[in-house]
């Protein structure tokens, strides 16, 4: 656990749960929970009224975005988040700059 630090990661908008689900998998099929340690989705619980009932409901703060807490120094880690079906890439990565390396949070 050398260079863990959090990125933000844009998916495909409504399919953040299923890229979560495929990413939990590959990261248990090849044994990179050191490198990858948390995937986060921002939501929160709604409560809401409908027919005279109460019903509580998970929204998402930013919907289309996932925060992944990854050390980024093997290849292989960055290239398994972009490989999983949903995923469009990371913030701040590939944009006016020539660098495609992700960019990770300022916030500790």
């Amino acid at each position: 656990m050398a260079d863990v630090k959090w990125y933000v990661v844009r998916a495909v908008s409504g399919q953040e749960r299923k890229v979560k689900t495929y990413l939990d998998n590959e990261i248990a099929r090849n044994g990179m929970e050191e490198t990858i340690t948390q995937v986060l989705i921002p939501s929160e619980k709604v409560y809401e009224m409908r027919n005279g009932k109460k019903r509580v409901r998970e929204r998402n703060f930013f919907p289309g975005y996932m925060l992944i807490s990854a050390d980024l120094s093997f290849g292989e880690t960055q290239h398994l988040i972009t490989s999983i079906p949903g995923v469009i890439g990371f913030l701040g990565a590939g944009g006016m700059g020539t660098s495609k390396d992700p960019v990770a949070s300022k916030a500790e």
